[in-house]
C-alpha cells in the first residue's frame, strides 16, 4: 500500500508526497484519514528546528498526532470493524520517513488498540481530542487543585478554561494578544497589564513562554503552585529569591494517556465540555505548505485543520 503524507524534510521544508506503508499485522488496522490538525506547539518545534533531541527525532518525518478517520481494513482483531469513526494519536508505518508523529497522511496503518472510537457526528472536531485530553491531564494530575489563573487563549488555553468551569471553577485567563480575546465561555480573558491580583494558589502556563515564570512566580500566593502545561524548547529558569520566599510549587504536565482520551471523549459526547469555536481554519492537504505556515504566523488562527477528504 500508498499513502499520501505530509512529509517534513528539514526546518521549514514540507511538502505533501507519496510514501510506501508496512503491511499490516496481526492486530493492527488501516485507517483512511479524513480531517488532521497542526499542532502549533510540538509541531511549530519542528518546522523552526527548534525541537530539542528527542526519541525518535530526524528527518524526514511525517508529523501529526491530532487526526480522525474511518476504519477501513483489519487484521485479526475485534477491537474494532470497518466503517468505525476513530481518532488517531499518530502511526509509525512509513517506509522511508519516520513517523513522528506520523498522523498526518491520508492512509495509516497503526495497531487497533492505539486509537479511541469516537462519535463520526464530531466531523474534524475529533481531531481536537488530543488537545482537550492534555488540557485534562494536566488539571487530574498529581494534584487537583483547579487553575485559578491561565495563562495564554489560544485553542490549548481554552480547553483548559473549558474544562474548569466543567469541574465548577472560575478562572481568569490572560492573553496579549487582543484579536484572542473573545470566545470566553462561563470566564474572563483579561490584558496582563490589567491584573492587580497577588494570590493566586494554582496558575496553569499553556503559553509554553519560558520568560513568564518570574512574573508568574510574582502572582502566586505563598505555597501556590505553577503548572507548566506548554512545551519549552528552552531551559527553564527562574529567579530563586522570590519563589523561596513564596514557597512555590513547581509542576510539569506531560502528555495525555489513553485514560485521558477516553475520559475527555465522554466528557465531549455527554456535552459537558464542548469543541466548538476552536477551529478557525480549514485547508486541503494539498495546501500543506501554505496551511504550516498559517497555522505558525497568523494570530487570528486558533487552529488549523487539513482537510484529506477534498482533492484540492
Amino acid at each position: 500500500m500508498q499513502t499520501q503524507a505530509i512529509i517534513m524534510t528539514g526546518p521549514g521544508a514540507i511538502a505533501l508526497d507519496a510514501l510506501g506503508l508496512t503491511d499490516p499485522a496481526p492486530g493492527s488496522v488501516v485507517v483512511d484519514i479524513r480531517h488532521s490538525a497542526i499542532s502549533t506547539g510540538t509541531e511549530r518545534l519542528l518546522w523552526s528546528g527548534e525541537m530539542p533531541p528527542f526519541p525518535g527525532m530526524g528527518y524526514p518525518l511525517v508529523p501529526g498526532y491530532e487526526a480522525v478517520g474511518e476504519v477501513v481494513e483489519v487484521r485479526a482483531t475485534n477491537a474494532l470493524r470497518p466503517g468505525d469513526r476513530v481518532f488517531v494519536p499518530g502511526a509509525d508505518c512509513y517506509d522511508g520517513a519516520r513517523g513522528l508523529f506520523g498522523a498526518a497522511a491520508s492512509r495509516i496503518v497503526t495497531p487497533a488498540e492505539r486509537l479511541v472510537k469516537i462519535d463520526a457526528g464530531h466531523g474534524p472536531r475529533g481531531a481536537l481530542l488530543a488537545l482537550a485530553a492534555t488540557a485534562r491531564h494536566a488539571i487530574v494530575g498529581l494534584r487537583t487543585d483547579l487553575p485559578e489563573l491561565i495563562v495564554g487563549h489560544g485553542a490549548f488555553g481554552r480547553l483548559l478554561a473549558r474544562l474548569t468551569v466543567a469541574a465548577g471553577g472560575r478562572p481568569t485567563v490572560w492573553e496579549t494578544a487582543p484579536e484572542r480575546r473573545s470566545g470566553a465561555r462561563g470566564y474572563e480573558v483579561i490584558d496582563p497589564a490589567d491584573d492587580t491580583r497577588r494570590d493566586y494558589r494554582t496558575i496553569y502556563d499553556a503559553s509554553g513562554n519560558v520568560g513568564l515564570l518570574d512574573e508568574l512566580v510574582g502572582r502566586l500566593a505563598k505555597g501556590g503552585e505553577i503548572v507548566l502545561a506548554g512545551f519549552y524548547p528552552k531551559p527553564v529558569a527562574f529567579a530563586y529569591p522570590p519563589a523561596f520566599m513564596r514557597e512555590a510549587r513547581f509542576r510539569i504536565s506531560a502528555e495525555w494517556t489513553r485514560d485521558d482520551l477516553v475520559a475527555t471523549r465522554d466528557l465531549v459526547e455527554d456535552g459537558i465540555v464542548s469543541l466548538d469555536g476552536l477551529i478557525t481554519h480549514t485547508r486541503p492537504a494539498t495546501d500543506a505548505a501554505a496551511a504550516y505556515a498559517q497555522a505558525f504566523d497568523s494570530i487570528d488562527c486558533l487552529k488549523m485543520i487539513l482537510d484529506w477528504e477534498t482533492p484540492s
